[in-house]
């Protein structure tokens, strides 16, 4: 991770310099998957650069109450919905796990909601026995990325790389034992927050990223 801060012009920009980043990784045993919104047009380049498949994972975070910015941890959906609890945050304002996570099934339904935006019935690209590369634009608490990370154990991946233009100086052991490597730009000690580290940092809409994964998505081709 960059000592001295790293100011993106945008997302593309990140994109492309994760990819200049990354390792030389091979297509067909490769897949991209990002976090939407924001993750989406940063993958796009390093799926362009690296001529990789994309995809989604599909997780919202759980904001606290009356402070919808501050997560108290994040939930996946899918058939076994995964949910992971920021400890110190919920101890800070008396909350039990069972209540994070009760807050936590009412977003399910936005999340089956973007499943079926974005990827118009398609079924989710296999990944046991592929490299995984797991992108967003940015992390603060890291809760949302660890849900996401969790809900990919099954699949069975033989290797997990996580790729972001900023995330906190602890991302590591933040994600310790969830992901074999991770690769972080800039240090969110610098920004205060993920948007801080761009020039421009706009709303991603949903049709930006229905485009980027009809163009990515090898089953559109089909």
């Amino acid at each position: 991770m960059q000592e001295e801060p790293w100011i993106f012009r945008d997302r593309v920009d990140a994109g492309r310099q994760l990819a200049a980043a990354l390792p030389r990784l091979d297509p067909a045993k490769t897949v991209v998957l990002a976090l939407p919104r924001g993750g989406v047009p940063v993958a796009a380049e390093i799926c362009e650069a690296h001529r990789l498949p994309l995809d989604l994972i599909l997780v919202r975070k759980i904001g606290a109450p009356g402070q919808p910015e501050l997560a108290l941890g994040a939930v996946t959906g899918g058939v076994v919905p995964q949910t992971v609890v920021n400890d110190d945050i919920a101890r800070h304002l008396r909350l039990s796990h069972v209540e994070v996570e009760v807050r936590g099934r009412d977003l399910i339904p936005e999340i089956e909601r973007r499943r079926k935006a974005y990827l118009s019935g398609r079924a989710p690209l296999p990944l046991e026995g592929k490299t995984v590369v797991v992108v967003d634009d940015g992390v603060a608490t890291g809760a949302t990325l660890r849900a996401a990370l969790m809900a990919l154990q099954d699949a069975s991946p033989t290797r997990i790389i996580v790729a972001l233009p900023v995330g906190p100086s602890d991302l590591d052991n933040t994600l310790d034992g969830l992901a074999d490597s991770v690769i972080c730009l800039s240090d969110l000690r610098n920004f205060g927050a993920v948007g801080g580290a761009y020039r421009a940092f706009p709303q991603v809409d949903d049709a930006t990223v229905r485009s980027i994964i009809d163009r990515f998505s090898p089953r559109s081709a089909a």
